[in-house]
């Protein structure tokens, strides 16, 4: 090798499957690598010097997408000596040595509790010239202490808690993200300040369940307390948050939605099933009427609040009748959009060996029969809106025929998919801006709005864009191994400059 070549900082690429939760983690991941020395590799790259599968284990697919992209690799790997395939996430966390047995051309394995090992793991990789596999079975340092390279300049994720103590019976995640772990409200109120200061507009708070915050240091309060402090931050301008569950939703919740500016009127919140058998047999604690109970209230105090929902088709010993009464809640709820699964068996959960399991044709009849209920009513719901003003936060890559159609696209305030034209604000507009613009069409899964923006407002954070910077979070470094050339030092910077 030579010495130009020695000094070249290591590529890395990181690919994640899976909930907002991992889209986070893998956040983290490029911060931990980035402050090693890594730098991150060109899109069309097609042999970095680290590949990271930051991975998933919710969904019965899981195992054979990892193994087969795994297996993609192979050959790429033997043609490039030196390159290195990490795999961590959630089916690291259940698989463990068996990743190595299976594709002994893998060079590190992690879990979801030590995430900030991963440079570590790594470098020993190399040096030893053997497979390194770390899992812990607690969290090692809460992962928000951990440096963050953000991939939105104008919307960021902040966890606001790790694992769950729920025992729902289809839920492998308990048991690779481990019990319910919550930070103290002023660690994530300094994190959002801190994004807020980078220029971002919207904060989303994470947890597997984000409304038993405060369990852990006994205040069942915390949460609608945290979204009033969020309010009192200057610069914020919408906070949402995911995912809450209905048994420890709680009346201060749906008030600090209502009376907090910043907040957003949106909700998800997963029913799961609308039969009160299945939802015992799921282990879920609350029953169909507790559910609507809290939309009527959420209505009540937001009348434009839009509310989605998960459901399980499918699920063991769900009946005909089972299924029709998850059709009547749907109908009753009316909600915005809904991601709907077919159930999938999951070794190491109660359901997999449950009494009960119904044949793939029922399911997928079930399944269709959902789907064109809940469209029904999103498209239904969608029209009310047309000729309706939304203020839309411009993004990037919500809109996969913006550049055929010549539209723009972002989100509403109430999480509502929006395209929209530019008008005479074409090549102004930036990710990261604010517009506000007329709902013109309605779709079962978006809104168009056609007619020329009523208003286009600058950001930073459209700043941020333009210039191509990334918002950066410091964390504790944890005495991480640093590769590559030396840093150069940063030149004197005011105000609001990249970092």
């Amino acid at each position: 090798m030579t010495t130009a070549a020695a000094s070249s900082p290591r590529t890395y690429q990181v690919r994640t499957y899976g909930c907002q939760m991992n889209v986070h983690d893998s956040e983290r991941i490029s911060g931990l690598l980035e402050q090693a020395g890594y730098v991150r590799a060109a899109e069309a790259d097609e042999h970095p010097d680290v590949v990271v599968f930051n991975t998933c284990a919710v969904r019965e697919n899981a195992d054979n997408r990892l193994y087969g992209n795994l297996g993609h690799l192979r050959p790429v790997k033997d043609k490039h000596p030196g390159m290195q395939i990490a795999v961590g996430g959630c089916l690291a966390q259940k698989d463990r040595g068996d990743i190595v047995r299976k594709a002994p051309w893998v060079d590190v394995v992690f879990g979801t509790h030590n995430i900030g090992s991963l440079p570590v793991l790594l470098e020993r990789a190399r040096h030893n010239t053997a497979a390194e596999v770390e899992i812990l079975e607690s969290l090692d340092v809460f992962p928000s202490t951990l440096p963050t390279r953000r991939e939105s300049t104008y919307a960021g994720w902040v966890s606001i808690s790790v694992g769950c103590n729920n025992t729902c019976t289809f839920c492998i995640v308990p048991a690779l993200r481990g019990k319910e772990k919550d930070r103290r409200p002023g660690d994530i109120l300094s994190e959002v300040r801190a994004l807020v200061d980078e220029g971002v507009l919207e904060v989303t708070l994470l947890g597997q369940n984000v409304n038993s915050y405060g369990v852990e240091f006994g205040d069942r309060l915390a949460f609608g307390k945290l979204l009033r402090a969020c309010g009192d931050i200057e610069g914020l301008e919408r906070v949402r948050f995911t995912s809450p569950h209905p048994k420890d939703f709680t009346d201060d919740v749906i008030a600090a939605m209502a009376e907090t500016p910043n907040v957003c009127h949106s909700l998800h919140m997963p029913l799961q099933s609308g039969s009160d058998d299945v939802l015992k047999a799921m282990r879920r604690s609350y029953r169909a009427e507790r559910y609507l109970g809290i939309i009527s209230k959420v209505r009540a105090a937001m009348p434009d609040a839009a509310i989605t929902t998960d459901i399980i088709v499918g699920f063991p010993g769900e009946t005909d009748a089972d299924f029709e009464r998850t059709l009547d809640v749907v109908r009753e709820a009316r909600f915005s959009s809904a991601f709907t699964f077919q159930y999938s068996k999951r070794p190491g959960t109660p359901a997999a060996t449950m009494d009960g399991q119904l044949p793939k044709q029922v399911v997928q009849e079930r399944y269709e029969r959902l789907i064109a209920c809940v469209e029904e009513i999103t498209w239904a719901e969608n029209r009310k809106l047309v000729g309706e003003t939304v203020e839309v936060l411009v993004a990037v890559g919500e809109g996969r025929k913006d550049e055929r159609t010549g539209r723009m696209s972002g989100r509403a305030r109430d999480g509502r998919l929006v395209h929209f034209d530019a008008g005479s604000y074409a090549g102004q507009i930036r990710p990261g801006d604010i517009v506000h613009t007329t709902v013109t069409y309605a779709a079962p899964h978006h809104l168009n709005a056609d007619g020329e923006p009523l208003s286009h407002r600058r950001t930073r954070a459209g700043d941020a864009a333009e210039a191509g910077r990334s918002p950066r979070t410091p964390g504790v470094l944890l005495g991480l191994p640093t590769i590559g050339a030396p840093a150069a030092a940063p030149a004197p910077t005011t105000g609001c400059a990249a970092h």
